[in-house]
């Protein structure tokens, strides 16, 4: 077994295994593979071993990626920060779009969905630790958000996305979490299914507190090089 495959495998392992621990049905979670900075012959190698979700956060390196995989049946998830530039790529290539933190941003999304395609499904990102380096809404602002995104035509609104302070406390990380959870919970009427949140160091506390997809990437491909 190649490291690729076997990463994928530890990682389902691992999600099986939290979920177990939380008294949930592991297949309630899915694993997105987060391919940014890696070759499209890594994503080739994480699919063949059934991997179908993958994230990116660069776009043009994701139309490339996507140019040279479009053999492959494989679910694109876009996980960075959206500008006001690319919306119209993101809205043809993506079928996924988890950082949506501005009114402005989910509109023209809207506008740019072709109308050939299935809805966007997105989410709303959310700073969960108050961080000013993080991207997100704040969550006293997040289901005002939420319900603005939610009647916009061509995109389905599925949830929330967080990316917590790294932090070693299973307490802290599970607090960051709860926030997440408890915005989700507040937004019942808007009938959401996705709490997506948890990377490689926190999926056992993200799925303790209800996460719905976890985004993993240095389990599978390893460390990344950003030079």
């Amino acid at each position: 077994m190649g490291a690729i495959a076997a990463g994928v495998q530890a990682c389902r392992e691992r999600i099986a295994a939290a979920c177990r621990a939380a008294g949930r049905d592991a297949g309630t979670v899915t694993l997105l593979a987060v391919s940014k900075t890696f070759p499209a012959a890594a994503v080739r190698e994480a699919w063949q071993v059934g991997q179908t979700a993958f994230g990116e956060s660069y776009l043009q390196e994701a139309l490339a990626k996507q140019d040279a995989l479009a053999d492959l049946a494989i679910e694109w998830h876009f996980i960075g920060p959206i500008q006001s530039n690319k919306t119209r790529s993101l809205a043809g290539r993506f079928a996924w779009v988890h950082g949506i933190d501005r009114l402005k941003i989910a509109q023209r999304l809207s506008e740019a969905r072709p109308d050939g395609l299935p809805p966007l499904n997105c989410c709303i990102q959310v700073n969960v630790s108050g961080e000013g380096s993080k991207h997100g809404v704040m969550p006293v602002e997040a289901l005002e958000l939420a319900r603005a995104v939610a009647v916009l035509p061509r995109l389905r609104l599925r949830g929330f996305m967080a990316i917590p302070r790294e932090t070693g406390d299973a307490a802290a990380q599970r607090a960051q979490f709860a926030v997440l959870r408890g915005l989700y919970e507040q937004a019942a009427g808007l009938r959401l299914d996705t709490l997506s949140m948890g990377m490689s160091g926190d999926l056992e506390a993200a799925i303790a507190e209800g996460a719905t997809i976890v985004r993993v990437g240095a389990v599978i491909f390893g460390q990344r090089n950003y030079t």
